[in-house]
């Protein structure tokens, strides 16, 4: 969550649901021909000017300023919404310009925010101009403890961001307090109007915040670790976004490589058994699967329990469990007994010692390749699928390689 001071240092907002998908969203670019036009303008100033130096320092805006990860979002990535990554770009492209001190910042860690902050909007519907709908709005921020919250923060705003009149909330898909909003908040789709509410605006918004008025690198881990304690002060809070950040630059670096390669016998029969059930929802407990007659399986997604209780799905070891039925493999129910299963390959081999339809494990100690939590299948080119928590759906995606724990492989 976004914060102004000490005083206010609120936990992340509730996310939303975990019976919602993504809504169906139009085409992305809310505003492209505005920023179309600031582009080809800072070019042609560069040279009417004649000066090679300004030329360079355009381009490197453009690259994000250094750090080797690039601020231009990849055009997709599986399980965020295209209008969303969309805005992720534009706001880190528009850094030089807002914050010129401010070098480093990259659509990945916009995204790592919004990960953590609202589940990168999931289940809510975005317009081509980057309206959201319904409103992403966090609980009460009474002290009541909710979210990590132990200070009231009495209402601000009227109401007129979060609805509540006695006390602030906070709003948005980067989860700012109305009073936050004020400072930071910044019109980035160019309807003259700074909207919490509004994907353009509210990523634009977070890059004012994050980058602040004095020199940063945001390429520096250390640099980066500080704008966010800045940005929400916990740092449990700043470890989980730094995760979902290091997942994101690896998506940035894996757009512009190799294609998915195709997979042939067993691990055919798996991968499409598992990609079979793309969309559908997590469920925690959902879902599994044993070998019937003639490659049939004998189960499929079902409805979870605890968290899971009420949605139709699978969690990410009944996926795996059902994919290897179809191959004829009856693994165990949970993840961490899959992975004591086959051949084990650890985490320092690499990825290029995993083979398409490999398992592949995610743990708290992924060095020692231990506290395993996590199980995907591998596609290769550093893609996989799975089913990643609540409130998310069975997707393809980058190997989360800050928590990634080896491999197994099945001879």
């Amino acid at each position: 969550m976004a914060t102004m001071s000490p005083a206010r240092t609120a936990g992340r907002a509730a996310q939303p649901g975990g019976k919602t998908f993504d809504g169906k969203t139009s085409a992305p670019g809310g505003n492209a021909l505005m920023w179309g036009i600031g582009l080809i303008a800072g070019v042609l100033l560069a040279s009417v000017a004649g000066g090679l130096v300004l030329l360079l320092v355009v381009l490197a805006a453009l690259s994000g300023g250094g750090g080797g990860v690039s601020s231009l979002a990849p055009s997709a990535v599986p399980g965020v919404n295209a209008v969303l990554l969309d805005a992720f770009g534009k706001a880190a492209a528009a850094t030089p310009t807002l914050a010129p001190k401010c070098t480093g910042m990259r659509w990945s860690i916009l995204a790592g925010i919004a990960q953590v902050e609202s589940n990168l909007a999931a289940g809510r519907t975005i317009s081509g101009g980057g309206d959201i709908t319904p409103h992403i709005i966090g609980p009460a921020l009474n002290g009541s403890g909710v979210g990590g919250n132990r200070t009231a923060i009495y209402d601000t705003d009227g109401g007129r961001w979060d609805g509540d009149s006695t006390y602030d909330r906070a709003v948005g898909a980067v989860q700012f307090i109305p009073t936050s909003w004020v400072a930071y908040g910044r019109d980035g789709n160019g309807d003259g109007v700074a909207d919490p509410h509004n994907a353009y605006d509210v990523t634009l918004g977070a890059v004012v915040h994050l980058c602040g008025t004095s020199a940063k690198d945001l390429s520096n881990r250390e640099q980066l670790r500080a704008a966010l304690y800045g940005y929400n002060r916990s740092y449990s809070y700043v470890d989980k976004v730094l995760g979902h950040i290091d997942t994101f630059d690896q998506i940035g670096v894996a757009a512009g490589g190799a294609a998915v390669p195709e997979a042939s016998g067993r691990a055919a029969i798996v991968i499409a058994a598992a990609r079979k059930w793309t969309g559908t929802p997590y469920a925690w407990g959902g879902g599994g699967g044993r070998p019937g007659a003639g490659g049939t399986v004998i189960g499929g997604p079902s409805e979870g329990f605890a968290q899971g209780a009420g949605t139709i799905g699978f969690d990410c070891s009944g996926l795996t469990q059902y994919a290897y039925a179809a191959a004829g493999i009856q693994l165990p129910r949970v993840s961490s007994q899959q992975a004591l299963q086959g051949r084990r390959i650890p985490r320092s081999a690499g990825l290029e010692a995993v083979a398409p339809g490999d398992l592949v494990f995610f743990g708290s100690n992924p060095a020692a390749g231990t506290g395993i939590y996590h199980v995907a299948i591998y596609l290769g080119a550093g893609q996989m699928i799975n089913a990643p928590r609540t409130g998310t759906f069975v997707r393809e995606e980058t190997v989360w390689m800050s928590s990634y724990a080896g491999a197994v492989h099945f001879p």
